[in-house]
């Protein structure tokens, strides 16, 4: 199966870049993993709104059509560790061959990603900048997959 991560805009904190960058790696030897880095646009307080529809559009649009979609999104279910590995050797059981995690800008979702998501996925009822939740979506990746190989990272 291959993960594909949506982000919009380059990592501005070097220390998140460092740790994005780590579990990037370690992720490598369980599963085929990538990343997509697409233009964020400028945000000013009268155009919140169209801002996120364009990010919308290009997020949906850089996602590979056939890929289940995961919005992450402060509306959507919250999963143990232990459940996102059972989610991840479900649907490589059931044969889904592309995942595609997409994580809004600083303004989140728009309406149109949430709506053609697969799955809302959240990963705490706690506000994040979408920087961090890169880092924590593949922590919890890289913990999922340790969790099914039986490694103990996850204790």
């Amino acid at each position: 199966m291959h993960i594909e991560l949506l982000f919009l805009g380059k990592t501005k904190d070097s220390y998140l870049s460092d740790g994005i960058a780590a579990y990037l790696s370690r992720l490598k030897h369980y599963t085929q993993i990538t990343v997509k880095i697409l233009k964020a646009h400028k945000i000013s307080k009268a155009n919140d709104d169209s801002v996120k529809e364009q990010e919308g559009k290009i997020l949906l649009a850089n996602a590979a059509p056939q890929a289940f979609k995961i919005a992450l999104d402060s509306r959507g279910r919250q999963f143990t560790s232990e459940e996102v590995a059972e989610l991840i050797q479900g649907w490589e059981l059931q044969g889904v061959k592309r995942i595609c995690f997409i994580i809004g800008g600083a303004l989140g979702l728009s309406e149109e990603v949430v709506g053609q998501a697969d799955l809302l996925f959240s990963l705490s009822k706690m506000t994040f900048t979408h920087d961090m939740t890169r880092l924590f979506l593949l922590e919890q990746l890289y913990r999922a997959y340790t969790i099914k190989a039986g490694e103990k990272y996850h204790k």
